[in-house]
């Protein structure tokens, strides 16, 4: 394939979020030639898609559709606005991927619908049938959450909302400008250690998954900052860690210090913060220092506050030791304290400038928090890359006994997913980020129902997980033999598939006040098989009711 042929940008994205407009304004800006792909199928067919959908249906539209595509990806230089269902062929996706730079164009449901209801009248011959639904507004949001797993595959993610499409078009071209600028530059494109780099509003960063390189912190933070001193946050049970930290830093030149919290849960409140305050006040920190977080998510989530709050906000890396907090807890930016009331409800959202993962740094870890760990990376392979799920029935053994070279491969792959929903749905705004939660909804009710005592977060994630394939096989998304997979894997891990008897209402209370129920509905991250997230709102409460009775049952 040619290098002209790698120039191409392919503007995707769901109807209604501005394909169209935004790529002529894209093509102009850049001097390129403009492709429309349903153009170009309505020539290829001689007919109107409406009529390709009307007299020979989809099925025989999506071939016409890739055809097109194929046709297209021979040239270069060009700006081509794509359908907004192209990206649900692998095939598609492969073509745009490899022959140039894809740009999904995001937008809320209702902005979406707004945009659809305001083109209706001015183009009568185009076909909105989602707008003739009973609830067009929730047709939308089922069926752009079923597309949504396949959206973040693109190289790049701009949200319309407020937007006019000329803003739009200067923010495509920056980030293509960005991308052709340091094609082999950036050191950390050739760091071998380099798992994701995650694109946000507040600026991009690094994410390294290694083994043994915590003690290489000191000469990556000199690649990337330049503090004058340091401050580690930890807590006693990984001293060893936060010490190795230390004498990294020191080693080249930056002073660090370290406070060390009681560890756990109970620990992560805003008393805690007030004494990191105090001890940051009594040796002079300035707004130019770092705070280095060396832990577990409790660790990560408190210095991260910390770290957004005092003085308005220092700079901060995280150093994960244990492996969900590799997995989860460390990457999006998400940090936080408890209140008395509820886990978490004081927070913000606050990148670090790097995030930094020594693999070696588990095998400390208890063996039950080892295992629990593992069930977040599992779900990451259950909503988007059945190949990883692959490696973990494969080269199960050498995973759990941290082989160092497969433990590393397969946590810095489970990371990178993690990292990409991220940089495309930093705020939780679009309806991406919500697909991590798969298994959260049902797991954060027994954690709850059980009083955080009985379950570790991954354990009852794992059962959470197990719920969302029965309620998936219920409705016909998961096969029989899909379900009893996701079982297998699950449980060859040590991973909990029930959770015993527990209180059914207090299961439910805590499953209406989670973050991702609105009306008291229910907006369920389900399989459509293996690899393929998607959301539902339109689960029958009895099937809830019958699956949370499977699971409790002894």
């Amino acid at each position: 394939m040619t290098t002209q042929a790698k120039s191409n940008i392919y503007v995707t994205g769901f109807s209604g979020t501005g394909k169209t407009t935004v790529s002529m304004e894209l093509a102009r800006l850049l001097n390129r030639r403009y492709v429309d792909l349903d153009d170009e199928i309505t020539n290829a067919a001689g007919k109107a898609i409406q009529e390709i959908f009307a007299d020979e249906g989809e099925a025989r539209f999506r071939e016409i559709e890739s055809q097109a595509l194929r046709n297209i990806s021979l040239a270069g230089d060009q700006v081509v606005s794509t359908g907004g269902g192209i990206v649900t062929d692998s095939d598609n996706r492969s073509i745009m991927d490899s022959t140039g730079f894809v740009v999904c164009l995001e937008a809320s449901p209702e902005t979406i619908y707004s945009r659809l209801e305001a083109q209706r009248p001015d183009e009568p011959g185009v076909a909105r049938p989602m707008l003739d639904s009973e609830d067009p507004l929730e047709r939308i949001r089922s069926l752009k959450s079923q597309r949504q797993v396949h959206y973040t595959t693109a190289h790049c993610t701009v949200d319309t909302d407020g937007l006019t499409p000329v803003q739009v078009a200067e923010k495509i071209v920056v980030a293509w400008n960005m991308r052709n600028s340091q094609p082999n530059a950036n050191k950390d494109a050739q760091d071998s250690d380099l798992a994701s780099i995650v694109r946000t509003s507040q600026g991009d960063y690094p994410i390294w998954v290694g083994w043994g390189i915590l003690d290489e912190l000191g000469e990556r933070i000199q690649r990337t900052l330049s503090p004058g001193t340091a401050y580690i946050i930890s807590d006693e049970h990984v001293s060893r860690h936060a010490r190795r930290a230390q004498l990294a830093m020191e080693a080249v030149g930056i002073p660090t210090h370290i406070f060390m919290m009681p560890p756990g849960e109970q620990h992560k409140t805003l008393e805690t913060v007030q004494h990191v305050y105090a001890w940051l006040a009594d040796r002079k920190a300035e707004r130019g220092h770092l705070i280095v977080a060396v832990g577990g998510g409790v660790v990560g989530d408190l210095a991260g506050l910390v770290a957004a709050t005092y003085l308005r906000g220092m700079p901060f890396a995280q150093v994960p030791t244990s492996l969900l907090a590799m997995m989860d807890a460390a990457i999006g930016g998400k940090v936080a304290v408890d209140l008395p009331q509820g886990k978490n409800l004081v927070g913000a959202f606050y990148q670090p400038k790097f995030v930094l993962s020594d693999v070696s740094t588990l095998q400390t870890l208890p063996k039950r928090e080892l295992t629990s760990g593992w069930a977040e990376a599992i779900k990451h392979g259950l909503i988007l890359d059945p190949e990883l799920l692959d490696s973990f029935e494969r080269d199960r053994e050498d995973i759990l006994s941290l082989q160092p070279d497969v433990a590393t491969d397969i946590i810095r792959r489970s990371v990178a997913i993690k990292a990409n929903i991220v940089s495309q749905d930093e705020r939780e705004t679009l309806g991406i980020r919500i697909l991590l939660n798969y298994g959260h909804t049902l797991g954060h009710a027994i954690e709850a129902a059980s009083g955080y005592g009985n379950f570790l977060h991954g354990e009852a994630v794992s059962i959470g997980m197990m719920g969302s394939a029965y309620i998936g096989n219920a409705m016909g998304m998961m096969s029989d033999d899909e379900v009893e997979r996701q079982r297998a894997v699950l449980e060859s891990y040590g991973l909990p598939l029930t959770c015993g008897e527990i209180n059914i209402e207090a299961i439910n209370n805590a499953m209406l006040s989670d973050k991702k129920t609105a009306g008291r509905a229910i907006r369920w991250v389900l399989l459509d098989g293996i690899g393929n997230a998607t959301t539902r709102n339109d689960i029958p409460a009895e099937k809830v009711q019958e699956i949370i009775r499977k699971l409790t049952a002894d």
